[in-house]
């Protein structure tokens, strides 16, 4: 999460008095929308599970949100011994994290879902580098009838600039050949300099045609292909 730290406390303590205010103690995502220009925050929703970006969470606390949500769910208590969460402000913030979800869908097409089969697939890897997969392997058949995502990539560092610096690295690593993705769209995002600085707001795609500007891969492998 971007801002002050001071804007980062009073979100933090209004989620957890929304939870203690419902009788909620399992995994949920409370969502917020900030103010870029008055500092005023806005209650969105509220989503009672554990969130699609709950690996960034994890990374920059060290608490295994899926674990904890199957012993809450057991009947264990949130503090108790066996889920072991501590009261949030005792929950330190180590670092920072950052998730692309790769997705099979053409950004120069209004992100459409592509189809088809995965001819090569190649995953990133590395120190600060976590993945967690979904349909994505060499020779998978993309249909239309389940959600487009691939896998989740996940970069973590000590600071901002670390973390987007592993999570460009490990877009440029990837090889997905076969169906379109949205990896240009993201690696041009992440590279902004709004989103670089931290200024990145809900109007940026909107008002930033560069993004949809790619440059063409090298592609090495037919060249060898041909070769041999």
């Amino acid at each position: 999460i971007g801002g002050a730290e001071e804007t980062v406390a009073e979100l933090c303590e209004a989620a957890v008095n929304l939870g203690k205010g419902i009788g909620y103690d399992n995994a949920g995502t409370v969502e917020f929308l900030l103010d870029v220009e008055t500092g005023e925050w806005f209650f969105i929703e509220m989503n009672p599970r554990i969130q699609v970006e709950h690996t960034v969470t994890e990374q920059i606390t060290g608490i295994d949100i899926v674990r904890a949500q199957m012993l809450i769910a057991q009947g264990h208590e949130l503090h108790g011994k066996e889920v072991a969460i501590p009261p949030q402000e005792k929950i330190s913030r180590n670092g920072c994290a950052v998730q692309c979800r790769v997705t099979t869908e053409d950004p120069e097409k209004d992100f459409t879902p592509d189809y088809g089969k995965i001819l090569n697939y190649r995953s990133a890897a590395g120190f600060g580098v976590r993945l967690d997969g979904a349909m994505g392997d060499t020779g998978a058949i993309i249909t239309p009838f389940y959600d487009s995502l691939l896998v989740k990539l996940t970069a973590s560092g000590p600071d901002l600039p670390q973390a987007l610096q592993r999570m460009h690295r490990a877009l440029r690593e990837m090889r997905i050949r076969g169906v379109k993705t949205n990896i240009p769209f993201l690696e041009n995002v992440i590279t902004h300099e709004k989103f670089v600085k931290g200024r990145a707001t809900t109007s940026m795609i909107d008002v930033t045609p560069a993004l949809f500007r790619f440059k063409a891969r090298r592609d090495r492998a037919p060249k060898l292909l041909s070769y041999l």
